[in-house]
């Protein structure tokens, strides 16, 4: 089971206040915590690499959680989301649902991630520091409401980040608006050599599969995730913290 790649990258935001610091975030995906690959004992050393890169955000881009069927254990949603309760106590934590926490427990998931010191957000926003951060419930199982989203971020002021499961709904942000961060793909999970995977799960195929994409003046950073889902195996396609540092 290989250690999380780490990969690093800078966003300018616009809204972002003048007079203050950058701040950086660790934003994870697809946990996906169950047996064989990912028991929570697996989890628990990810979060202490997490507290070693010291961020000032951590973001979870939703699927802590799998019920698939090459599984050799599940989980409940309590196992599965007490590691993160080792994440320091200064960092802020944000999350937003995927479809595999909808469809195992969200309330449960809801619990235990509040239990360990997460907002939860679901077509929601909040202010956090020089951030605003709307989450957008999960769009593959048709919760998404980025609309509402939008609406809940308007009379925040900082820089403006959406937190998505799916980084289905990047085209619909509006023309120079920030920085979504979403996972859900795996980047393909099991890839060719050669580059591109047989499924990535997005409407749109390969063209928000995998890092960084900016756009129409906006910016997504899709990230590979940690565990896996159908199959308990990756190909070509390594498990990833992404550390962005933003600021004005």
């Amino acid at each position: 089971m290989a250690t999380p790649i780490v990969q690093r990258t800078e966003v300018s935001l616009a809204g972002y206040p003048v007079d203050a610091a950058p701040v950086t975030m660790a934003l994870i995906s697809d946990v996906h915590v169950a047996g064989p690959d990912m028991p929570p004992s697996r989890f628990e050393g990810i979060v202490e690499q997490i507290n070693a890169l010291a961020p000032d955000y951590v973001m979870i881009a939703g699927d802590l959680v799998s019920e698939k069927r090459s599984a050799t254990h599940i989980y409940t949603a309590a196992e599965a989301t007490a590691p993160l309760k080792g994440l320091d106590g200064s960092i802020i934590k944000i999350a937003v649902p995927g479809n595999h926490d909808h469809w195992f427990d969200m309330e449960a998931i809801r619990a235990g991630l509040e239990n360990a010191g997460f907002r939860v957000l679901e077509n929601e926003a909040a202010q956090f520091g020089p951030l605003v951060v709307g989450g957008i419930d999960d769009d593959y199982t048709g919760r998404a409401d980025l609309p509402a989203t939008l609406a809940a971020m308007e009379p925040l002021s900082g820089g403006r980040i959406i937190l998505s499961h799916s980084p289905d709904p990047f085209p619909d942000m509006p023309a120079n608006f920030g920085l979504m961060l979403a996972g859900h793909t795996h980047c393909g999970q099991i890839r060719y050599p050669w580059g591109g995977a047989p499924a990535t799960m997005s409407d749109h195929g390969e063209r928000y599969a995998c890092g960084r994409v900016d756009e129409n003046g906006n910016s997504v950073i899709v990230g590979a995730g940690l565990g896996t889902s159908l199959l308990p195996v990756r190909l070509f396609s390594k498990p990833e913290i992404w550390v962005i540092e933003v600021g004005r």
